[in-house]
């Protein structure tokens, strides 16, 4: 009995200390929720950005809901006069094209659920009867891909006509005017009062890519020139430029949105003017910057890993290389960013200009280097050429587009200099094939 008293008090013990942990752990996540909405509240108080416009949009929709029962509710007094604020509120949507879609959406569906539940309700005469016709046709129809999230309104609409029993033509009338007036309403307050247009996200990571590409390469680059990468340092390397794909990603959804944003947008000229988003050709380019960025630390990972505790690259290369893959970086971090200067007239003129000068000057320091890694690689013919092979026609690849980027100057070489450099870029890569 002992025995079995001591046990009993150990169960208990270890109960009470989960249940002691478990309050912690629920404490800690309500202190970072409450911690988040603040900040949430604050940058919407005190800046533009998400926040606000999630604030804007949701007092947005509150207020069509209000407009909507004033005018069907309190001034005409509609029979169902729930139907347009209902409408209204569930309408002012993240983007003026997606209201208009969800708009025809929502009354496609709201008057097929009507029809098939008054008739199903004038053929019965029994509310339970009508269910079992009308439910699962409406269920059916609603889920028709084409409706999106809309197709619910479908079902939701039946079960209103027959919870009620109102199937008679007068009621069915209200019920599609009263729709229709909550659509509208919805629609306007969206596309006049504050137009939603998301252009924000595209400039933003238009300016982080260049910033964390440039920051990647000086990184790369310190390590190359101590002497001291290792496994660790160059699998980081690595995880952080698959990082920047995933930008590269991010940043054409976000070009999606924004263009989205601009469809059927008649008020977006009323609202504060903001710049447009940059180009599409730019993302193809860095596409192909990352990627090139992504190549050349799978190979200093795959090396480090394959020969760890010696040289990764050969000789006077990885000097060489940091050379590069730093003055790559300036190319990047010198990449114009929109606002990123708040100069205006002469100055901005001046601040261009300058950065430009900078632009080709860091990309003739890193075409030096890569003429000076060639020049290592056809002198070598030991077990570390592949990887010299690999590093040599990724760099190569990385300055082609760094060059679209910076604005090649005629006096950065000659017909015959790019000849050559592209019959080193062939020659590498056959090396790197041969081993």
């Amino acid at each position: 009995m002992v025995g079995r008293g001591e046990r009993l008090v150990r169960v208990q013990d270890g109960t009470l200390r989960e249940l002691g942990q478990t309050f912690v752990q629920w404490r800690q996540w309500a202190s970072w929720e409450c911690a988040a909405v603040a900040r949430s509240a604050r940058r919407a108080l005190t800046g533009s950005g998400p926040e606000r416009d999630t604030a804007v949009q949701a007092l947005k929709a509150a207020a069509a809901a209000l407009i909507a029962w004033a005018l069907a509710g309190w001034w005409w007094n509609a029979p169902m006069a729930m139907l347009a604020p209902w409408t209204a509120l569930f309408l002012v949507q993240s983007t003026v094209y997606r209201s208009l879609k969800s708009a025809l959406q929502q009354f496609l569906v709201v008057v097929v659920g009507t029809l098939l539940a008054a008739g199903a309700g004038a053929l019965t005469g029994n509310t339970m009867s009508a269910m079992l016709i009308a439910l699962p046709v409406t269920m059916l129809f609603g889920s028709y891909a084409r409706f999106g999230t809309q197709g619910l309104n479908a079902p939701t609409a039946a079960l209103f006509v027959l919870v009620y029993g109102t199937y008679s033509g007068f009621d069915i009338l209200h019920r599609f005017l009263e729709t229709l007036l909550g659509a509208a309403i919805g629609l306007a307050v969206n596309a006049l009062v504050l137009p939603p247009v998301h252009s924000r996200s595209v400039r933003h990571l238009r300016g982080r890519l260049p910033e964390e590409s440039a920051a990647l390469l000086h990184t790369v680059a310190d390590g190359l020139d101590e002497g001291d990468m290792g496994q660790e340092d160059a699998e980081a390397w690595h995880d952080r430029a698959r990082r920047l794909t995933d930008r590269v990603t991010d940043l054409r959804t976000a070009r999606r949105w924004s263009e989205e944003s601009y469809r059927f947008n008649p008020g977006h000229r009323l609202r504060r003017s903001a710049p447009l988003p940059p180009a599409a050709d730019w993302d193809y380019t860095w596409d192909r910057i990352t990627n090139h960025l992504e190549a050349i630390t799978r190979t200093l990972a795959e090396t480090a890993v394959n020969r760890s505790g010696e040289a990764a690259l050969p000789g006077p290369a990885p000097r060489i290389v940091a050379e590069l893959l730093r003055a790559a970086g300036d190319v990047c971090g010198l990449d114009d960013t929109l606002e990123g200067s708040d100069s205006t007239g002469k100055d901005a003129d001046e601040e261009a200009a300058r950065r430009t000068r900078d632009r080709r000057e860091a990309l003739r320091r890193a075409y030096a280097a890569e003429t000076e890694l060639t020049s290592v690689f056809r002198e070598r013919g030991d077990a570390l050429q592949d990887a010299l092979a690999a590093v040599t026609a990724d760099t190569i690849r990385l300055l082609g587009d760094l060059s679209t980027v910076a604005g090649r100057d005629p006096e950065d070489g000659t017909d015959e200099e790019a000849g050559a450099r592209h019959g080193d870029n062939a020659e590498a890569g056959g090396a790197g094939a041969r081993e």
